[in-house]
């Protein structure tokens, strides 16, 4: 007797930790579903259907692995949900990853555009892409916000510029932001009818990262028990989510059963509840989205257009 296919097959990043783990344990109970998630290291959990792949989103080399392995065990089935999920907290100038780019712009960033764009010619037509963002893409404390596209310095940061630190957090959500209004945009994807969402799950405790030094772990609690909840009083959008609940919902987007409108690519969890707010002025600008897209292109040795996703890249 032939084994049955899943109903629904979904590949994630970011499912070992933090609301991730919360997202994928909701994902992976339901009936007929197989989950493929990337993880570095060893000694990684994951609910036990869950297959976990090797991943290390600091590698360019990595991803490509991942993205061929990925499909070479897939044959001619196709990914119905594609949630980019993973994600660092900020990281000093002189924290580079394997190809010499600032850690937080190509772990955040670089890594997910490249494994968007290889994984999108097996994405099933009507599937989802989720990329979690964060409302830090336009933060409220105006000195760490982003002014201007400036790839140059966030893939090569200078100490105390816009590439390093809580800076270069800010600058990979805006990042991840842009991109899913870029692949929103594009012609197969809507030819394809495959839904495009950014999702910020708000303030969530307890998710400093396991990457993050003991100093973003010590701030990022001492925030998150004194000022946010002062701040909440008068803007919701300091209030803080528990783990559990930022990966419900997490899930419930990646499943399906919380849209944005027509027409609209961002979910922002405010106070814990899913709102459709309009991203930031610069997010939405058209031209520095492209040219956000066209420089990331070149950082990961992409041609910027769209019409070669039949050219993946064997892995080495």
């Amino acid at each position: 007797m032939l084994e049955a296919k899943p109903e629904l097959i979904v590949v994630m990043t970011g499912a070992t930790s933090g609301l991730g783990s919360f997202a994928v344990q909701t994902i992976a109970a339901r009936p007929g579903t197989r989950v493929i998630i990337g993880a570095r290291g060893t000694g990684r959990s994951a609910p036990r259907c869950v297959d976990i792949l090797p991943l290390d989103l600091a590698s360019l080399a990595s991803v490509r692995e991942f993205a061929a392995t990925v499909i070479e065990q897939l044959g001619d089935q196709r990914i119905d949900i594609l949630v980019l999920n993973a994600g660092l907290h900020g990281s000093p100038a002189d924290h580079r990853s394997a190809d010499g780019y600032g850690l937080t712009f190509a772990v955040n960033h670089l890594a997910h555009y490249l494994l968007a764009r290889l994984l999108m010619p097996v994405m099933a037509d009507r599937g989802r892409m989720v990329i979690t963002s964060s409302n830090m893409h336009d933060p409220p404390f105006k000195r760490i916000a982003q002014k201007s596209i400036d790839v140059k310095e966030w893939s090569d940061p200078t100490p105390g510029g816009s590439g390093a630190g809580i800076r270069s957090y800010t600058a990979s959500k805006l990042c991840n932001l842009m991109t899913a209004l870029s692949l929103a945009r594009l012609e197969i994807v809507k030819h394809r009818k495959i839904h495009v969402v950014a999702f910020n799950p708000g303030l969530t405790g307890g998710v400093a990262g396991r990457d993050a030094s003991l100093l973003q772990r010590i701030a990022v609690r001492a925030l998150t028990r004194t000022i946010f909840p002062l701040l909440a009083l008068f803007r919701p959008q300091f209030a803080m989510n528990r783990p559990e609940h930022s990966g419900k919902m997490l899930a419930d987007v990646a499943l399906g059963k919380i849209k944005p409108p027509l027409g609209r690519t961002y979910v922002s969890l405010v106070a814990g509840k899913p709102t459709f707010p309009d991203p930031s002025e610069l997010a939405r600008d058209r031209a520095s989205q492209d040219l956000l897209w066209r420089e990331s292109a070149e950082l990961v040795g992409l041609d910027p257009r769209t019409d070669d996703y039949d050219l993946l890249p064997a892995p080495a």
